[in-house]
């Protein structure tokens, strides 16, 4: 499958590093037309793809640790919330 034209805007915009988090969500919808809860989702399936990696390696890499730390972040504080709830 090949990258469509949106798929690469995405990719464009993460490339970007955005020091607010304000102005990132801003170009979000002003730049690609999307809501930021539909962005994620986009962003979130595109990185998972094989063409998504060979185009731009580097970003596709850290967003895919990015995402991996925060599920392990999630599974630990459920893991303590339950071991609480346990005591």
């Amino acid at each position: 499958m090949e990258l469509s034209k949106h798929d690469l805007a995405i990719l464009e915009l993460e490339r970007s590093l955005w020091t607010e988090a304000g102005s990132k969500e801003a170009a979000i919808v002003s730049q690609l037309g999307l809501t930021v809860t539909r962005y994620y989702e986009l962003l979130n399936v595109l990185i998972d793809r094989p063409d998504a990696e060979r185009y731009d390696p580097m970003v596709v890499r850290r967003l895919r640790r990015i995402r991996e730390q925060r599920r392990q972040s999630r599974q630990d504080i459920l893991a303590r919330a339950s071991e609480e709830l346990s005591q």
